[in-house]
């Protein structure tokens, strides 16, 4: 379902704008959908919702949730009812676009659609205070922030920052490439993962004012031709971890959560030592109990498992789990961490995995779901009646 006008969205759902939502009590749930983003150039019309059981594991069937042009990275609020995604479309169409979602039915209603100040969007994130997104354009070498309505609805950029230098590989990093944001969980620090210069860039945030601040230090170094793509921190505050994808590792850091320093601690490879095609990694995920670090190999076509050193954050190989598909481009787990969803991008299957507590290995549960091109998996609750 869509509307070109928010107000009208509201009151199609009930709401008098402008609309105030109530925070909503976090809870381990067991009913959950899964909304997930594609590209659309094929069969794919948008983004795709499907109920998902975290006491089973059962995955539905897929229901096109809302129609919308590659809109390949979602993500949600933190508090309120809204989805947000980056639209790839061409250079004078990128934008990001926001969804009103129903809690009970999991459909998306639009609310509007901003540009995203630079060509290529391909990652977002909400920030914990749920005032703002922020946007890495990955064409454009840029990040920005964009402020969000009471409602939800998305303002013009508040924040605007061009990433300039290059690297070592002639095909992939002849300039910058934004390939990711992320916040730390206070909300003071913005880290974003630039695939071209070897990078990932440390902003200072300012809520009050939607506004980026370079950190002191600005950035970290990665290893010439690491090529950095997404970033996840740990639970415990005093790690960070950082996918490469052109060499194939993670790179461990110490991170100050006071000042936002990241300190290098080690890499290590995601492939097995015997592997020898040719791979590329894409997403890395830390358990929700901060024991394991998960990363996906495109090529090799497997999930890497990492045991993690709960002194140090240092990362000991702990195997492997086939996808059961090609190019898993990203996977995600549900909130208890009890269960893992794989997204193999090109052959067009969502695949479940249980999660072992005790060693995190991935087991298959025997559940592959086709959805056309996926490339993006998030979980939302689904508020008990």
């Amino acid at each position: 379902m869509t509307m070109s006008r928010p107000g009208f969205a509201a009151m199609a759902l009930g709401f008098v704008a402008p609309l105030v939502f109530a925070a909503e009590t976090p809870e381990v749930p067991h009913r959950l959908w899964v909304y997930i983003g594609t590209y659309t150039a094929g069969a794919s019309e948008g983004i795709y919702r499907l109920s998902f059981d975290a006491r089973t594991g059962q995955l539905g069937q897929p229901e096109l949730a809302a129609k919308a042009g590659n809109p390949s990275f979602l993500a949600l609020h933190p508090a309120k009812p809204l989805l947000y995604a980056v639209g790839e479309a061409g250079e004078k169409l990128d934008g990001v676009t926001g969804f009103l979602v129903d809690p009970q039915s999991g459909e998306l209603t639009q609310l509007n659609r901003v540009p995203s100040v630079g060509r290529g969007p391909c990652h977002i994130t909400v920030a914990p205070g749920g005032r703002y997104a922020a946007v890495a354009n990955y064409s454009g070498g840029s990040i920005a922030v964009l402020p969000l309505r009471e409602d939800g609805v998305l303002g013009e950029a508040s924040a605007f920052v061009q990433h300039t230098g290059s690297s070592v590989n002639p095909q992939r990093q002849r300039e910058a490439h934004a390939h990711s944001v992320n916040f730390d969980p206070s909300g003071r620090f913005l880290f974003a993962a630039d695939l071209g210069t070897d990078q990932i860039m440390i902003y200072r945030f300012d809520e009050a004012h939607g506004t980026l601040e370079p950190n002191d230090p600005a950035s970290v170094q990665l290893a010439p031709g690491a090529g950095p793509r997404h970033f996840a921190l740990h639970p415990s505050g005093k790690f960070a971890y950082v996918i490469n994808e052109l060499d194939n590792t993670i790179t461990a850091f110490a991170f100050d959560p006071a000042t936002g320093r990241l300190d290098a601690v080690h890499s290590v490879s995601t492939l097995p030592e015997e592997f020898t095609g040719e791979s590329y990694t894409a997403e890395i995920k830390v358990h929700p109990s901060g024991r394991f670090v998960y990363g996906s190999n495109r090529g090799h076509d497997s999930i890497a498992i990492f045991a993690v050193d709960p002194a140090s954050g240092v990362l000991t190989p702990a195997g492997w789990a086939s996808t059961q598909g090609k190019a898993p481009r990203h996977f995600n787990m549900e909130p208890a961490g009890q269960f893992l969803i794989a997204a193999n991008q090109d052959s067009d299957s969502l695949v479940v995995f249980r999660i072992d507590p005790a060693s995190g290995a991935l087991n298959a549960t025997g559940q592959a779901v086709i959805v056309p091109t996926p490339v993006c998996v998030v979980f939302r609750p689904v508020p008990a009646n």
